[in-house]
Formats: structure tokens, C-alpha cells, sequence
């Protein structure tokens, strides 16, 4: 009669254990500082921007249909926000050896022809995104100067059609910042692509 508790237990402590390896930061939280090649070959961290009033991070790829949709705002957000102070830096958390077209030189070829502005960043390891609790892709994060996790999910309420975007709630929690609050809601569903890795729970 023992046996079931103790598969039921053993099953709930698997569980358990996975959800909080994939829990990540929450709002309110500090994240960690990185420092990941770019496609340029450079290296790139938040503490290189001395000056910056805050930071975008987006988790995001070459190939998961949702993030190709967004490959334009990215860019667009990444010029709008400068000027305000604000860095975008895209991260690729996908492993090369499951998703070969996610391999560093067609990241470079991408950005090329996308005319990326931000770093596009390698999560090599992939040692970033579970600290930051990213399961899509993509999947944004909003740092204040500090590194203070203030917002987390979807870059707006429409993935599909750009022009049909009603809530834009990365740019509403960056203007919630800028006016000293936080930003409401802080949290929203990330729609997209499974991040693809071989590593097990």
C-alpha cells in the first residue's frame, strides 16, 4: 500500500523541482549581469552601459515564426528607446545542435539583413535564460538602471498583426518607469516558440 505514496511523491518532488528550475526572476527581483558574444564578435554586458536609464532584454531566435514576426518592432523599439536612454539586447537561447538554423552564422546573416541596431546576443550553455525564467521565444524583460526586474511577457497584446496591436505593455511598463511607478500589469503571458535545448531537468 506504500508503493503509490511513494511514486506519487517521488512524481510530485520531479515536478516540483522543474518548476522552479523554470521560475526565474519575478518583478521586484535583481537580475544577474551577463556577458554574451554578439554577432559582431564583440562582448556585451549590462555594465557597459554606465549611462543607461534602463534595459530591454529580449529573449528571441532566427527561426520560431512568432519571433520572426517581431523582428521589426524589435528594431523599432530598440531605435525608439535609446534616444530615451533605454538598451535592447536580444538573446538567443536556442541550442544550434537542436535547432541548427539558430547556429551563430546565420545570426550574423540575420542581422545583416534584418539591419539589426542592437546586440544579438549567444546564450552559449544556455546558462541565461533559465536564470532569467524565459520559456519563450520571445519573451521581453524590463530592467530598470539598477537592474531591477520591473516588467516580464509579451511586447504587446498581438502577435500576428502589428498594426492591430491594441496594449502595447512593453512600452506601457517603460513609460510607467519613467513616470516613477510600476508598471501595471508586470507581468503578462509570453505567446511564442519553446525554447529548444537538450539540457534535462
Amino acid at each position: 500500500m506504500r508503493a503509490i505514496p511513494l511514486v506519487f511523491a517521488f512524481v510530485s518532488s520531479f515536478l516540483i523541482g522543474e518548476s522552479m528550475v523554470s521560475e526565474g526572476y519575478q518583478p521586484g527581483d535583481k537580475a544577474t549581469d551577463f556577458k554574451l558574444k554578439s554577432v559582431d564578435g564583440k562582448t556585451y554586458s549590462m555594465s557597459d552601459y554606465k549611462d543607461a536609464k534602463g534595459f530591454i532584454v529580449v529573449f528571441t531566435c532566427n527561426t520560431c515564426p512568432f519571433a520572426i514576426k517581431y523582428d521589426d518592432r524589435v528594431n523599432a523599439l530598440a531605435k525608439k528607446y535609446k534616444s530615451k536612454g533605454y538598451v535592447l539586447l536580444a538573446i538567443n537561447p536556442n541550442d544550434p545542435d537542436v535547432q541548427p538554423k539558430d547556429a551563430y552564422n546565420l545570426m550574423q546573416a540575420k542581422a545583416k539583413d534584418k539591419g539589426f541596431v542592437f546586440p544579438y546576443l549567444v546564450d552559449e550553455g544556455q546558462k541565461i535564460y533559465p536564470q532569467y525564467g524565459a520559456t519563450k521565444t520571445p519573451h521581453a524583460f524590463l530592467l530598470d538602471k539598477n537592474l531591477v526586474v520591473k516588467y516580464i511577457g509579451a511586447i504587446d497584446d498581438n502577435s500576428d498583426d502589428a498594426s492591430a496591436v491594441k496594449e502595447k505593455y512593453l512600452e506601457n511598463a517603460i513609460a510607467a518607469l519613467e513616470s516613477g511607478n510600476d508598471p501595471s500589469p508586470a507581468t503578462t503571458k509570453a505567446i511564442g516558440c519553446s525554447i529548444k535545448t537538450n539540457k534535462k531537468v
